[in-house]
């Protein structure tokens, strides 16, 4: 990359962390319980509207992972999420009215807030609907994994988004408080997926998937982006491009092996296709606070109302990530 070229990502960098200090004034505290935070833990950072529904399993899976303090920003919710996360005592809440899309949706408040207090800190960021599976999660906490990327001088962990989704009709797959989403969405599809290489940032783009293959068929180019970097050892410096997407500095983006090897990497499991989502989708394209007006949202309702079941013959039932590891979707690399 030209010195040139160089020099305009050094100061679109500056800008956003500018921009994430001024959108940091947008948010209010509602309880603040940073200073348990411990110089060890690593910290989850996310953004929220009404997803009361599913944050008493969210959480209990982050906690049994080793999360130990959750930062999270209510954007107006009007069904007890505020209230509701405000009685944990590991979590951290802030309050929002202001625009998730003039946001940058909802990454200028987790920068800022990942700025603040995530310095030196391994820092997850997800969305309540996501849930991250690592190498022998099974059987070892996030703190084996964070221990062994410092002592491997690995300062970002990509993963590759799988959308998970029921057999049979979304709208008629009830879910519960509490209940493990997978139990209701555990079908995904295993090899439908595209990978480019992104000149500018050096990241990897992965498209396909469920989502590709029944909301975006007629263009699949169109369709989401899978690949993110959840997963990094925060520095003031840093800040994410495009939701977890790609980060800058730009070497924060090469989470694969460019020599052909395998490194480690995991999977969010993407639990968005419920019974809940056609609700919230009917409110997002009210709301049009998401990417391009909520397009993505208005093919989603529309198809969803046409063709409900996305399972097909070539879907593959969850087990663990073992296999998604045999499917090729994630490594352990040469973490033993």
């Amino acid at each position: 990359m030209g010195f040139v070229t160089s020099y305009k990502l050094r100061l679109r960098r500056k800008r956003w962390l500018l921009r994430a200090y001024r959108k940091g004034r947008e948010l209010t505290s509602v309880v603040d319980r940073t200073k348990q935070i411990q110089p060890s833990d690593v910290l989850l950072f996310s953004s929220v509207r009404n997803e009361s529904v599913r944050l008493p399993y969210f959480l209990k899976y982050y906690r049994n992972q080793g999360i130990r303090h959750f930062l999270i920003v209510d954007n107006d919710s009007n069904d007890g999420t505020s209230e509701y996360l405000a009685e944990q005592n590991d979590v951290s809440v802030w309050h929002t009215s202001a625009s998730y899309k003039r946001s940058r949706f909802g990454v200028d408040w987790i920068t800022w807030l990942q700025t603040k207090y995530g310095q030196g800190h391994w820092t997850l960021v997800v969305d309540a609907d996501e849930f991250f599976v690592y190498p022998f999660c099974d059987t070892r906490p996030i703190r084996a994994l964070t221990d062994w990327l410092d002592a491997s001088s690995i300062k970002s962990f990509g993963t590759m988004l799988i959308d998970m989704y029921p057999k049979g009709q979304v709208a008629d797959t009830p879910y519960e408080v509490g209940q493990d989403p997978l139990e209701c969405a555990p079908w995904f599809d295993t090899g439908n997926y595209t990978i480019s290489k992104n000149s500018i940032f050096g990241n990897l783009w992965i498209q396909g998937g469920v989502r590709a293959r029944t909301f975006f068929g007629d263009n699949p180019a169109f369709a989401p982006a899978l690949n993110k970097i959840p997963l990094v050892k925060w520095d003031r410096r840093y800040a994410y491009v495009s939701s977890t997407h790609m980060l800058l500095p730009r070497g924060l983006n090469l989470v694969y092996d460019e020599w052909g090897g395998e490194k480690a990497s995991g999977c969010l499991l993407h639990t968005k296709f419920l019974g809940t989502f056609l609700p919230k989708a009917d409110e997002e394209l009210e709301r049009k606070q998401h990417y391009a007006a909520s397009r993505e949202y208005q093919i989603y309702a529309s198809k969803l109302k046409s063709y409900p079941d996305l399972w097909c013959s070539q879907s593959e039932k969850y087990i663990n990530w073992r296999q998604l590891e045999v499917l090729g979707l994630m490594s352990k690399g040469n973490w033993a």
